[in-house]
This record gives C-alpha cells, sequence and structure tokens, in this order.
C-alpha cells in the first residue's frame, strides 16, 4: 500500500478533477508501453511488458489433455498469477497470495466470458484435436516483477502478446479406437501453428477517483480510488468480460458511460499494443 500524505492526497485529486495528473497525462492517456515477445525458450510463447513503473511477464504452455465432460468440443485454459515479493513488500505472505488470487479470476473472466463462454476472447473450439477425446490444454502463468498500478491491463497486454507468440505443434490423430481408449497421437517436431489471437480483447481498467475516472492509474491513484471497473474489449468492439472491485458501488448508469468509454479507449490501446508485439516479434526473428 501507497501512503501518501493527506496533501498528496489533494494534489493528486485535484490535478485528476483539472484533466492533468501528476505525471503529465490527461485522464484516459496511457503510459509508455513496452513490449519483448520469447522471453522464455521453453514456453511454446512468452512476452514482458511494461506499463510505466508495472513490469509484468506471462508465458503459454501447451499440453496434450482430455476436454472436459461438460464440453466435449472445447480445449482448456487455465490462468496462474504469482505477485513477487520482490515487486511489493505487501505481495509478501497471505496478501500476495489473495491478490493473485483475484487476479488471476479477473482474467479469466475477462479472457473467457461467463460460464457459458459467451463473449469469450480466446476460441476454445480451436484448442480441440478430437471431440471428447483429445485437446490442448493451455496454461497461462503471469508474474509480476514491479508494480506500479494498473496490474491487470498490464497482464491482460502480456498474455496478449504471448498468445500472439505461442506456436502449437501439429498433431496427428490414429484410427479409431474403442470408445474406453485414448487415441494414439504423434505431436510434430517441426510443423506448428501460430495460435489466432484475432479475438483475444485488451482490458481498460477505469479507476474511480473523486467525481471523475482514469485509466492506466499509477499506485498512488489507486491508493485514493473508490472503486474500478475492468473491461475487455476486442477489436470488434465487442465486450469480452466485466469486473469491478473497491467497495464503493456505482450507479447502472454511470457502468455504460464506463464501458462506452472503455470501447473508446481500446481502440487506441489495441491499435498500440499491435504495432509493439508486430515490432517485438520481428525483432525476435532477426535475432534468431
Amino acid at each position: 500500500m501507497v501512503g501518501v500524505s493527506f496533501g498528496e492526497q489533494q494534489f493528486i485529486k485535484g490535478g485528476i478533477a483539472q484533466d492533468l495528473r501528476t505525471d503529465g497525462r490527461k485522464r484516459l492517456t496511457y503510459r509508455d508501453i513496452y513490449v519483448e515477445t520469447g522471453v522464455i525458450p521453453q514456453a511454446n510463447g512468452s512476452a514482458r511488458v511494461r506499463i510505466g513503473g508495472t513490469d509484468v511477464i506471462a508465458s503459454v504452455k501447451a499440453e496434450i489433455g482430455r476436454p472436459s465432460s461438460l464440453q466435449p468440443d472445447k480445449g482448456k485454459v487455465a490462468v496462474f498469477i504469482d505477485c513477487s515479493p520482490t515487486a511489493e513488500p505487501t505481495f509478501g505472505g497471505r496478501g500476495g497470495e489473495e491478490l493473485s488470487s483475484e487476479l488471476a479470476l479477473a482474467l479469466q473472466i475477462c479472457l473467457l466470458g461467463g460460464k457459458s463462454g459467451a463473449g469469450a476472447g480466446i476460441n476454445l473450439s480451436s484448442l480441440l484435436i478430437k471431440e471428447g477425446r483429445v485437446c490442448w490444454d493451455l496454461y497461462i502463468d503471469g508474474l509480476v516483477i514491479s508494480s506500479d498500478g494498473n496490474l491487470l491491463d498490464a497482464l491482460g497486454a502480456a498474455i496478449k502478446a504471448a498468445l500472439t507468440n505461442t506456436a502449437i505443434p501439429k498433431v496427428q490423430v490414429s484410427a479409431e479406437v474403442a470408445d474406453d481408449e485414448q487415441p494414439e497421437i504423434d505431436i510434430s517436431d517441426e510443423e506448428y501453428q501460430q495460435f489466432d489471437t484475432s479475438s483475444v480483447p485488451v482490458i481498460v481498467t477505469l479507476t474511480k477517483v473523486g467525481n471523475h475516472y482514469i485509466v492506466d492509474a499509477t499506485a498512488e491513484e489507486e491508493s485514493q480510488m473508490s472503486s474500478a471497473v475492468s473491461i475487455s474489449v476486442n477489436r470488434g468492439g465487442h465486450i469480452c468480460g466485466l469486473t469491478k472491485r473497491g467497495g464503493c458501488g456505482l450507479d447502472p448508469s454511470v457502468i455504460l458511460d464506463m464501458i462506452s468509454v472503455a470501447k473508446h479507449v481500446s481502440e487506441t490501446l489495441m491499435n498500440n499494443l499491435d504495432s509493439k508485439i508486430s515490432a517485438a516479434e520481428a525483432c525476435e526473428d532477426d535475432e534468431s
């Protein structure tokens, strides 16, 4: 938790009210974003993203699994987050575990939509190899290296970049076998296919400070928030998921306005992030 004096609180809130934040940004402006891909060679895909002083890494590991009996025509995705105590002293012990679980759940909602899968940013059907028998299980791991606010957006950006970097081996399934037997599979060592990220959203968190809301809040700004709403929006402008934190309630009309603002902001963020990911991928290809 960031310690902020009363004078600093007034300075932060006054600046936001006047659309001039302490670092010179307007209310709806992000800090500079840095992207690096392929940072973990052992993973199927990985990326590092820095937004201001917030630094995170995401990796994707693909393993052969069996589809759920409830969704036999889909693969599975699991998200795990680790908030390192070196990033923030309060991440040590129970505080870090609770935040890690909260972030993982929020990312699961933002990327995979509701329980029905409606609005999912990741197409689970694309992970199916043979219905009811074989699928790909994607394990997405996020690590917080340093924290200066807006962790969810940064982790969402890193996961999007890591998925763009992800190559999944091509698989051949053996001929038909009995229902109680698992078919034999041949995983290629040479042929890979890139993961389709055309529907993967960006996450825009709107943090309410005083009577206004801002994007990409710093840790100091977050210490003054009454509530925050995180909205994941894909390239088509569709809402994939929405989560809220903070004890203060919000009028439905305010949430609808926030969604409208998030859609507008997401266009700029999506274009900026895609450009940074493409440049990072090109740089990685040049080095390999």
